[in-house]
């Protein structure tokens, strides 16, 4: 899974996909991905501004960040810089996940996108 989106409509994606489902469910048992995800809950923020926020190291912080990036948890964008030393941030990009069973389809969980914060400074990552 590379991103997670709400699908047509603001319809929560449902994962149905046992890789998937273990790949988001092994990222929110983290317990310093949760830190992540409520310190982007209010703001986007730097690899920086969450290791000093979350009290992770910095080389931690990356590596949990392109976890929560690869589930869609989170996006990056570039934050502009009027001295041209642009940086990434990272934006939460969910508001809620339901896990469901059912009969027919299984394990199912559901994810609702959060309408992305941004800065003024900030631009969607590989944007012209």
């Amino acid at each position: 899974m590379t991103g997670a989106h709400s699908g047509p409509g603001g319809e929560p994606t449902a994962l149905t996909e046992e890789a998937d489902i273990e790949s988001l469910l092994g990222t929110l048992e983290d317990p310093d991905c949760r830190a992540i995800i409520e310190a982007t809950t209010s703001e986007a923020l730097s690899a920086s501004e969450l290791s000093d926020r979350c009290e992770l190291p910095l080389s931690t912080t990356y590596r949990k960040v392109d976890q929560l990036t690869d589930v869609g948890v989170l996006e990056e964008r570039v934050r502009l810089s009027r001295s041209g030393q642009h940086t990434s941030e990272y934006t939460l990009q969910i508001d809620s996940i339901q896990l469901s069973v059912d009969s027919e389809s299984g394990i199912v969980l559901k994810i609702s996108e959060e309408q992305p914060l941004q800065s003024d400074n900030s631009l969607v990552a590989g944007a012209d």
